[in-house]
């Protein structure tokens, strides 16, 4: 009887657990259908597979979540409406800095949250500058820290040491560090990942080690085998970017967005 009794309870365990993933999936369904986002936003979705890339990190409605550096916010739009009942710090580009680029990308994105409220209602706005060891969230408080494509810029400025140690302070412990970036070929040196943007997988893993993050699980949803990278702009040849303009352009649009590693840390509890 006491068998029967424990194969009972695992079975309605296993059933709610399922219902819990597949209600995640709708919200998610839903976030990515929302008539909030960008048409040339969606048109990326091909490339960067965001209900696989959140599902694998774990993303769920209740959590307090910091995106790093969101620009115009791709992943805001998809997140913002999945934390239902939780809280999204965007940590985005310090302002008063003197430079322009940050002021505009702040600028844009303010604007995107007004147009929208009640999609934007869980949404923080914080600062994230790693070169001056700033990131205003609270400490020890967030669920996960997520990063889009970001970890090139602090390479190229000297601090992705710092970044990591910020996120790693920002997580509670058991949160999560999620990691999406351009990938280059295992062995290619620093200089190289400095000018083309794109970083071995083995650098980013030793980054995040040093801080006090375990490696949990690599995916391969990022992955995209036409991507050679090797091209005359770096990483910026390829859309979205498409520095070169018209030269080669179909090429290059062919390749599509890069190959990119996506990496899921743990802050140990």
């Amino acid at each position: 009887m006491k068998k029967v009794r424990f194969m009972l309870a695992v079975l309605l365990m296993s059933i709610g657990f399922g219902s819990s993933v597949s209600a995640q999936a709708d919200v998610l369904e839903s976030a990515l259908q929302g008539a909030h986002r960008t048409p040339e936003f969606v048109l990326r979705d091909q490339y960067r597979h965001p209900l696989e890339t959140l599902k694998f990190f774990g993303v769920e409605p209740e959590m307090t979540v910091v995106e790093i550096w969101p620009g115009k916010g791709w992943y805001t739009e998809i997140l913002a409406p999945q934390l239902q009942t939780g809280t999204l710090y965007a940590a985005h580009f310090p302002t008063g800095m003197g430079v322009a680029f940050y002021d505009d990308y702040h600028e844009q994105f303010v604007k995107k949250l007004a147009e929208h409220p009640n999609v934007y209602v869980q949404v923080v706005m914080a600062s994230f500058d790693p070169k001056r060891n700033e990131l205003t969230v609270p400490d020890g408080r967030a669920d996960q820290v997520l990063t889009f494509r970001n970890v090139h810029n602090w390479l190229r400025s000297e601090s992705e040491a710092n970044a990591f140690a910020l996120f790693y302070k920002a997580l509670k412990p058991g949160g999560v560090l999620g990691v999406v970036e351009h990938r280059a070929l295992e062995g290619t040196d620093w200089e190289t990942m400095k000018t083309s943007g794109y970083m071995t997988e083995q650098y980013v893993i030793d980054l995040a080690e040093k801080a006090g993050f375990v490696l949990e699980e690599k995916s391969e949803i990022n992955r995209n085998a036409k991507d050679v990278k090797a091209h005359p702009k770096g990483v910026w040849t390829l859309p979205p970017t498409l520095r070169l303009k018209n030269l080669d352009r179909n090429k290059y649009v062919t390749i599509g967005e890069s190959d990119r590693m996506t990496l899921k840390f743990r802050k140990p509890e």
